[in-house]
């Protein structure tokens, strides 16, 4: 509960900053990512971490934007189903 209650608390005060520009804000498991690999198993060096993390929020963003531009490129659908026999 502890730890839940600690990802929770990171993740709201990640939200109430403003992410660098085409990333996306801290996500609960990104934190959770974060500390395992910074505090609980530090075998790699932080910037090695830290620029994983930055590339993935970034593919992340792309990722978005593409969705968003795709699903507003498409039509509206039919709501009527029209069957050829």
């Amino acid at each position: 509960m502890l730890a839940h209650a600690f990802l929770a608390a990171a993740t709201a005060h990640a939200r109430d900053t403003t992410p660098p520009e085409g990333l996306i804000p801290l996500t609960r498991n990104e934190i959770r990512h974060l500390y395992y690999k910074l505090v609980l198993e530090p075998a790699r060096t932080v910037i090695d971490i830290e620029g994983w993390s930055v590339w993935r929020r970034h593919h992340q963003h792309r990722a978005r934007q593409s969705h968003y531009q795709r699903r507003h490129q498409q039509p509206a659908p039919d709501h009527e189903l029209q069957l050829e026999y």
